[in-house]
């Protein structure tokens, strides 16, 4: 019995230490599949009709689900809706909701899509995302106070029935309506506690493959299994927490010994030798992004154009992607980046202008335009700052910024790191003269790179006003002609570009480490990390 007994311990400790490698964790003597999965930094918010960043995104796509999700290749399939008709003028879309429920086992409706939407547009709410609903009737003018809320054109017709007007065929909303400003939020737990209710995820009920249990601020977010989800047979994990390491290389070392499974990002120095060893648990995915520079127009010394220029030709971007960041990235020329095709099947950047940027520093031009501007030489340029959110990936490339400016013009910036949420809320409200910038793609069509420097926009950075731009973003929306519209989204990157509202740098890629026998996450190329099909192997 001895024998057997201790046979039986050193067997239940052997499956204990199995369980713990490769994402398991064993709880109360039963071996659970969870994944920990590095997001890098917490999240600003985690309500979806305020969120504008990649890693809560993450969050909210694996809690959430719109009328529509998206499939392994990006395309939009049946989420919420089981079904949609579209009317003839492809103006009026009718969708049609699956039997589904809240984590807390109320039925989904289509009232809390109508809620969700316009409260999404109220300028009460003050969404940085909002604009991604102006392609409603009226979404644009009630975000902007000349219209009221029963004028937006989205109206549950019944419980399972919504009924959304555009104002001008667009190819690509059924994508939008995967986004998370268009997922469904509950009015009764919104109002109830309108300051808090995001940031209690315990108390929040919510309609994806998972639902949250845990925020701990700066620590971890936990999600579990939702089992009121009604397509939960394909949900293998019993959970996901993503951990809150800023730094890549303290993520990559906690990678290397076990005690989290997978990272959205990693060091620099790191990759060269991951690549040389193809090691399998390193991947770099495609990302529809671009990493730039943010120039505040109304700000002393880059509201002046050719001080813009100055800087952004005095940068040697090849130098970045080769010696800096190291991950494939390529020099950016544009600020659409690469990955979308246009009606004559050639990518957007083959048929921009030439910008006059070059993947090397162009330094007797910079020179002569800081010159110009009165500044020859950098004499009496004013003290600049560069400010970026803490990160050594970020810091590493603000100082090779910083050294081309001082041997390429002779002029010193200061460089300043800030924590991420603080970091958001000085660039939103233009609290800065330089700061650190990138945006990935909502959707895979040039407008989401674009329609971002309308005036009201919150995320509109460089404070940048323009109302021809404004009037030329909603021409756009409004042209069904194809070739028309790219002709016209080319004008418009042009008015950014030739105004130097920011500095292009590289156009990214997107660096993984994720264990081996962790199958079926996805990828997007727009960020976000999906584990509605993952399984531990």
């Amino acid at each position: 019995m001895k024998k057997v007994l201790s046979f039986m311990m050193i067997l239940v400790l052997a499956l204990g230490t199995l369980a713990g490698c490769g994402g398991g964790t064993e709880q109360a003597g039963e071996a659970k599949k969870t994944v920990k999965y590095n997001l890098g930094s917490d999240p600003k918010t985690l309500d979806p009709a305020l969120n504008a960043e990649v890693q809560g995104s993450t969050i909210l796509v694996n809690c959430y689900e719109g009328l529509m999700r998206l499939d392994e290749n990006n395309k939009p399939i049946p989420g919420m809706a089981e079904s949609y008709d579209v009317s003839d003028d492809n103006l009026t879309y009718t969708f049609h909701l699956r039997d589904a429920n809240w984590s807390d086992g109320q039925k989904v409706t289509a009232q809390d899509f109508e809620y969700a939407w316009k409260r999404a547009l109220d300028p009460k709410t003050a969404a940085e995302y909002a604009y991604q609903l102006y392609y409603i009737q009226n979404g644009n003018e009630f975000n902007a106070n000349k219209a009221s809320i029963d004028d937006v054109a989205v109206k549950a017709l019944d419980e399972k029935t919504l009924e959304v007007t555009l104002i001008a065929p667009t190819p690509y909303f059924l994508e939008l309506t995967a986004f998370p400003t268009y997922f469904p939020v509950r009015k009764d737990i919104v109002e109830k506690n309108p300051e808090a209710w995001p940031i209690t995820p315990e108390n929040v009920p919510f309609n994806g493959p998972f639902k949250m249990t845990k925020w701990e601020r700066n620590n971890v977010v936990e999600i579990v299994k939702n089992d009121n989800y009604y397509d939960a047979d394909r949900v293998k994990l019993d959970g996901v927490e993503f951990t809150m390491i800023t730094e890549a290389t303290t993520a990559f070392q906690a990678f290397e010994s076990g005690e989290i499974d997978g990272a959205d990002e990693v060091p620099e120095p790191q990759i060269p030798q991951l690549r040389e060893n193809n090691d399998p648990s390193f991947k770099i995915h495609p990302y529809i992004g671009i990493y730039y520079y943010a120039l505040n127009v109304t700000k002393e010394p880059t509201n002046d154009p050719k001080v813009r220029e100055a800087l952004s030709l005095a940068i040697d971007r090849n130098l970045i992607t080769t010696v800096v960041v190291k991950a494939g990235q390529k020099p950016a020329k544009t600020f659409v980046p690469e990955g979308m095709k246009g009606p004559d099947g050639k990518d957007f950047t083959e048929n921009a202008k030439d910008y006059g940027i070059t993947p090397e520093a162009q330094v007797e031009k910079a020179q002569k335009l800081l010159a110009e501007a009165g500044y020859p030489n950098g004499e009496g340029f004013p003290e600049t700052t560069v400010y970026y959110n803490t990160n050594e990936n970020h810091k590493a490339i603000a100082e090779a910024v910083q050294e081309m400016w001082k041997k390429n013009l002779n002029i010193n910036v200061n460089l300043q790191n800030q924590e991420w949420k603080v970091f958001q809320e000085t660039r939103t409200q233009g609290n800065f003269q330089i700061a650190r910038d990138g945006w990935i793609g909502d959707y895979l069509e040039p407008m989401t790179f674009l329609d971002m420097f309308i005036s009201t926009s919150g995320n509109n950075h460089p404070q940048w006003k323009n109302p021809e731009f404004d009037k030329l973003i909603t021409d756009i929306k409004k042209t069904q002609d194809l070739d028309q519209r790219y002709k016209m989204l080319h004008q418009a990157e042009d008015m950014v570009m030739d105004e130097n509202i920011v500095i292009p740098i590289y156009y990214y890629t997107n660096p993984e480490l994720l264990k081996e026998n962790i199958k079926g996450v996805t990828v997007s190329p727009f960020g976000q990390v999906y584990f509605d099909s993952a399984n531990i192997e």
